[in-house]
């Protein structure tokens, strides 16, 4: 059973921004329609339709270090 995990508003704006930016550099889009979307918007489409294929690693005080899948 998958644990479904909240991302903080700080790593949700990093993971799209970084998203957006690799979009504006020429990545192809994982998603259909995204002609007349921003690479914001379109980014935040393939996060809504759970298809990113990035992780974020959450470093906790003790020293632990976690890595979250986005999809």
């Amino acid at each position: 059973m998958n644990k479904v995990v909240k991302l903080t508003r700080f790593e949700l704006t990093r993971v799209l921004s970084a998203r957006a930016l690799q979009l504006s550099l020429g990545a192809p889009p994982l998603v259909k329609g995204t002609k007349e979307l921003t690479m914001l918007l379109a980014a935040e489409k393939e996060l809504s339709e759970k298809i990113l294929p990035m992780s974020v690693l959450r470093k906790y005080p003790n020293g632990s270090i976690k890595r979250v899948e986005i999809y």
